[in-house]
């Protein structure tokens, strides 16, 4: 194995159209951690860099992409719209949850399983008067439009869906139905 170095690594990952948090996050490693290789601060173990190395050469042998698989209409609530409209939302689009955006900007989501909890917390009547902020839970990971469908695939097996982000907005979403419907 050809050891890379730090810069090679680094060019790799941009070339990629990664961030040092997507190849952390499907490496089993700390961003840190990845900031520190690249930058040649930090001296890794071999089996750390050969985790690296498979990351960036999934992502490069992956022919598809975030933006050949998102959907471009995002439903989407903000954090001080009524309940009820997410409600709305999500019974007349048979989904079970929405991204909180604020001015286009992922801010959290909301999900059937909030506003259970809320009803549970506040009572049935005094949900009806909440905002979508009161019961947002922390919001669904953020990908580029390059990002490989390996990387997806990952984050789909943890999480309902996956933003797609371009310049800090968001561009479309992928859900677990949306790669399933890939093999049909």
């Amino acid at each position: 194995m050809d050891i890379p170095t730090p810069a090679e690594l680094r060019e790799k990952r941009i070339r990629m159209g990664l961030k040092q948090a997507d190849v952390a996050r499907m490496a089993g490693i700390s961003q840190s951690m990845v900031a520190r290789i690249e930058s040649g601060s930090v001296d890794p173990r071999v089996s750390t860099l050969a985790r690296i190395v498979e990351v960036l050469q999934a992502a490069e042998r992956s022919t598809i992409t975030a933006v050949d698989v998102m959907t471009s209409s995002v439903l989407a609530v903000a954090p001080g719209g009524p309940i009820n409209h997410a409600v709305d939302i999500m019974r007349q689009n048979s989904i079970s949850q929405l991204p909180v955006l604020d001015n286009g900007v992922p801010v959290g989501c909301i999900s059937e399983s909030a506003i259970m909890n809320a009803m549970e917390e506040w009572g049935f009547h005094q949900t009806h008067q909440k905002l979508v902020r009161d019961c947002m839970e922390p919001g669904f990971p953020t990908i580029p439009p390059t990002a490989p469908i390996d990387m997806i695939v990952h984050l789909l097996h943890h999480n309902h869906a996956v933003l797609v982000l371009e310049k800090g907005k968001v561009c479309g979403v992928i859900t677990k139905h949306d790669l399933i419907s890939l093999i049909a």
